[in-house]
């Protein structure tokens, strides 16, 4: 603990005494409603032939800061596609102190922009790394066919390379090897424990909200800890600061309502404005599906219910200085049939804030929140499964800019959880257990731009305090920038996580997630693949990355990304399936892999990814494929985990027509190959032998039905795949307000994909047939 704060210190002082040279910084703003407009280039031109241009990209909170800049005249530019071209003369007149900008950017005509299409992909190919990250704004998650007339999020991050879904109910992640538990997902800082609902189309997240959206599927640099696989980083926009808007939507899967507007404006005097933001969605598939989907779930609909609030107030200073308080709910229920059914609850609230010091010269973000979450899954023929948790997080991060893009980034974050679960493996032994948790991260990142080179050295130290752990984590990303059309790249390194999760790869498909704190009740002695002997402590999971890239620009509109990776698990904790004994005296000799509740194992996952992307005018094209090999060893044998997909493809296109680009066709077509189980064998009739030795087992006569297994994960499931097609018609009005009306259809061809099989009554539950929808919504 000593050294992690003494390592943050030092940091704070070393870059407290970096140069002094001239600093040109600020914000930039839409003028529209004052929200921040995050990734634009920001070019300084001087008058003088002989100095350089200099320049900077404004980062997901508009922010930009252009260190050294000598003195003279010159002309600060912004060029964008979605806003006309802003200009203002700059004079630096000294050589130290700080030139505070205010760019406030006016909207451009949608009919105007043309053929122009700048990305903040485009804008960084040269200056960052951007290794196994995809990006998203609202404009690019609109493009992906939306289900039920209705976007989100969880259709971008189901197209993302590498990631593999369970389909279309049970909303399950699994990236590039790693399992759900295993993908950190972040909401302005904040962690949340169960981003999807249970029907998997939709997230807890509104995307009317929504900002930016950053998934990294691996490689990701020391600002990020606490996973061992992904990040998905959400960024949500605040209210409106000028004007009162919003926006009301209904679809026979949902109802949606978002309101925003100023709580006070800004005026001379007082530069600085207060805005709010609500959403709340609620499906209503309890009231709709019975008669609209009458031949889905044998005519007893779609039994999905959900509720997602969230509101958010925000109190900003003219010069991009702000605080923010925002909390959340989201609750979901489902019965599937009579076999099994499912709820979560889940609630958090917070503070965010980005403070600028007016004479300091680090760019200052920062969070503290507390958040709860708990579910309940109860199966016709097994025992009720629970888990629960609760945590707070207090984090500060801190950015320093240098020359050509430079920067360094530092921060330190202390987490408290607390974790309560009850589950049950295949042999009916219970597995309980109530944790709490304390852990501190410190990280410090960075990033090196030259003109051929961008080089991101990292190291994280992650402090596990009530298991006495500390994972010191380097981490590494570099680019080479071989022509203006082809660039290399790299990264890697060691990642480490405390939660798991009581959820059970014995399942055909897994509806039960818990989540719970790193285990040290597991075997003390762990046998690895190579056959060397181990003596784990705990059950903290670690992995390393190494992930190998090339971007190629085939043409100005069409990028070509492939990337290899590999991903190495050295120590995994999953639920023990062998337990029979208690952990007690009584069963001390019995071996460890039949009484401890937790078994450490061990896996790599490898493979490619491929995306091809074409983006112009009018049209959008997105092409995936996917190749992945996933293994897991537990001491004993090598088996194929239940995400292993060999293939994934995923395919997007669309299309505006008219002069207006009024009129939108969106296409989305999914491929996977079939992912294992572990077939079933036979039944049982099982005995609690209630009267001991004595017990007459041919009269008890007992209700329940035990289950013999087959090899473990040796059948594969049928193939998934699937088309959506989404029309979308707007209709704008001289009041700035507009309709907008959408068809889709889900799974086009009615193809049948299977969902889940109870393993006692073998009753099968399908994905979703084919599902038409109308949905109409009005922005005001």
């Amino acid at each position: 603990m000593k050294q992690i704060l003494s390592l943050f210190a030092f940091l704070l002082v070393s870059v407290t005494s970096f140069s002094q040279d001239h600093i040109i910084r600020g914000f930039l703003f839409n003028n529209e409603n004052s929200e921040v407009v995050p990734f634009e280039k920001v070019v300084l031109i001087p008058t003088v032939k002989e100095q350089s241009i200099l320049g900077a990209t404004a980062d997901v909170n508009g922010f930009f800061t252009i260190p050294k800049v000598p003195i003279g005249t010159y002309l600060l530019k912004v060029q964008s596609a979605d806003f006309k071209e802003f200009n203002k003369e700059i004079v630096v007149t000294t050589k130290g102190g700080i030139t505070e900008v205010k760019i406030e950017l006016l909207q451009e005509d949608a009919t105007e922009i043309g053929e122009v299409e700048i990305s903040a992909e485009t804008k960084a190919k040269t200056t960052e790394v951007i290794m196994s990250i995809t990006k998203f704004d609202k404009k690019g998650l609109e493009r992906i066919p939306s289900v039920g007339a209705e976007n989100d999020i969880t259709a971008a991050f189901s197209v993302t390379p590498g990631v593999v879904t369970t389909g279309d109910q049970g909303g399950q992640l699994y990236v590039r090897g790693g399992t759900p538990i295993q993908n950190k997902v972040l909401l302005d800082g904040m962690t949340i424990y169960n981003p999807f609902h249970s029907i998997g189309f939709f997230s807890i997240f509104e995307t009317e909200l929504v900002k930016n959206v950053d998934i990294y599927t691996g490689g990701f640099d020391s600002r990020y800890g606490g996973r061992i696989s992904s990040v998905m980083d959400i960024t949500y926009r605040d209210g409106n600061k000028k004007k009162f808007g919003g926006k009301v939507s209904v679809s026979p899967f949902l109802a949606k309502l978002v309101v925003e507007g100023p709580m006070y404006r800004s005026k001379e005097g007082r530069p600085g404005a207060g805005s709010f933001i609500f959403s709340a969605k609620h499906a209503l598939l309890d009231y709709t599906s019975k008669d609209l989907y009458r031949g889905v779930n044998d005519g007893n609909g779609l039994p999905y219910n959900f509720t997602d609030l969230y509101g958010k107030l925000t109190f900003a200073t003219g010069l991009g200085s702000k605080v923010s308080i925002f909390g959340f709910s989201n609750t979901d229920k489902v019965q599937y049939n009579e076999s099994a059914a499912l709820d979560f609850q889940q609630a958090g609230g917070g503070l965010s804030w980005i403070l600028l010091p007016g004479g300091g010269k680090t760019f200052i973000k920062g969070h503290l929140t507390a958040s709860s979450y708990k579910t309940n899954f109860n199966e016709e023929g097994t025992e009720p499964r629970t888990s629960s948790i609760f945590g707070t997080d207090l984090g500060f991060d801190f950015s320093y800019f240098l020359k050509n893009e430079s920067v360094i980034d530092y921060g330190i974050g202390i987490n408290i959880f607390k974790t309560d679960y009850i589950t049950y493996n295949e042999a009916a032994s219970k597995i309980q257990d109530e944790n709490n948790t304390v852990e501190i991260g410190a990280y410090a990142n960075y990033k090196f731009v030259s003109k051929r080179f961008v080089v991101q050295p990292g190291l994280r130290a992650q402090a596990y305090a009530s298991l006495g752990t500390i994972s010191l984590e380097p981490r590494l990303g570099i680019k080479y920038n071989a022509a203006e059309f082809f660039r290399l790249k790299l990264s890697g390194g060691r990642y480490s996580q405390n939660f798991t999760t009581a959820s059970s790869d014995r399942d055909i498909v897994n509806l039960f997630n818990g989540l719970l704190s790193a285990p040290s009740n597991v075997q003390q002695n762990f046998i690895t693949e190579s056959g060397k002997e181990k003596n784990p402590k705990n059950g903290i999971q670690y992995s390393w990355h190494a992930i190998l890239g090339a971007e190629f620009d085939l043409t100005k509109n069409l990028m070509l990304n492939v990337e290899g990776y590999f991903k190495y698990f050295p120590q995994l904790s999953n639920i023990n399936i062998n337990k029979q004994f208690e952990d007690i005296s009584e069963f001390s000799k019995e071996d460890d892999i039949y009484k401890k509740d937790f078994l450490i194992e061990s896996g790599k996952s490898y493979g490619v990814d491929v995306l091809l992307k074409y983006s112009w005018n009018r049209i959008f094209l997105w092409g995936v494929y996917s190749y992945g090999k996933s293994t897991r060893w537990d001491g004993f044998v090598t088996y194929a985990p239940v995400f292993d997909r060999r293939h994934n493809i995923n395919i997007v296109a669309s299309y505006a027509f008219g002069k207006k680009k009024d009129l939108e066709v969106n296409v989305r077509w999914n491929f996977g190959s079939g992912l294992p189980f572990t077939p079933t064998s036979g039944f049982y009739q099982t005995e609690s032998f209630g009267q001991g030795v004595t017990t007459d087992y041919t009269t008890t006569n007992s209700s329940s039905v035990g289950v013999n297994l087959g090899e473990f994960n040796s059948k594969r499931l049928p193939t998934y795949h699937r088309l959506d097609i989404t029309v979308k018609k707007q209709f704008k009005f001289k009041n700035k307000t507009e309709l907008e009306i959408i068809a889709a259809v889900t799974n086009t061809y009615n193809r049948k994909n299977i969902f889940y099989v109870n393993r006692v009554t073998n009753s099968k539950i399908y994905q979703f047939p084919f599902l038409p929808s109308l949905g109409i919504s009005y922005k005001f």
